[in-house]
């Protein structure tokens, strides 16, 4: 059983499914905005259930700032998915880097929370990397195929630039500056026929 909680290997009923979801949500908030004084009764609150129902899904602190963080990288990682779904590739990868920023935001107001999971012996980190290198890597190969991306990007240079302009996206003052630099980034990975040649 990992920090996160429960094992899922058995579905959860649809309501307390719902119930998991918001208290995620209503996590995600309060700890990025109050840090680890977030208190789990607020949480409680917030999600419109008893405290009983928070420990029964996240029997400790520590396990329901992990999962929350857990599952805003799921969210992040499946969105690549669903954004080839309905947009042309190239219009995806863009929509993906500004969710990226926006995880990369939260998990910054999340970071003292999610240093105590690490004094406690968890590691939320673990395999955050290799998803988010598997939806970069979708993205652009979707993209690759469809002939508007460049079929020869590194997933972890992007990786790498896109952590770099979301520190100037952590700055409210700076994000304009990081919405062109996502633009600036995208238009380095549209195809074009001479980069393709060299």
């Amino acid at each position: 059983m990992s920090a996160a909680g429960p094992s899922t290997a058995r579905p959860l009923r649809a309501d307390a499914q719902r119930n998991r979801d918001r208290l995620l949500a209503s996590a995600v908030q309060a700890f990025s905005q109050d840090g680890p004084e977030a208190t789990l009764d607020a949480i409680a609150k917030q999600a419109g259930v008893g405290i009983g129902t928070l420990y029964r899904h996240f029997p400790t602190r520590e396990a329901l700032v992990e999962a929350s963080y857990r599952n805003e990288l799921g969210r992040l990682c499946d969105a690549a998915g669903e954004l080839l779904r309905t947009e042309p590739p190239d219009l995806a990868v863009r929509a993906w880097m500004d969710r990226f920023v926006a995880y990369m935001t939260t998990k910054r107001g999340m970071a003292d929370a999610l240093r105590l999971v690490i004094a406690s012996g968890g590691n939320p980190f673990a395999q955050s990397r290799d998803r988010m290198l598997a939806a970069i890597g979708e993205l652009l190969r979707a993209g690759a195929e469809a002939g508007t991306v460049r079929s020869d990007v590194d997933p972890g240079d992007v990786l790498t630039g896109l952590s770099g302009i979301s520190l100037a996206a952590g700055d409210p003052s700076q994000r304009d500056q990081a919405r062109r630099l996502l633009d600036l980034l995208m238009d380095g990975l549209r195809y074009r026929a001479s980069a393709e040649q060299n």
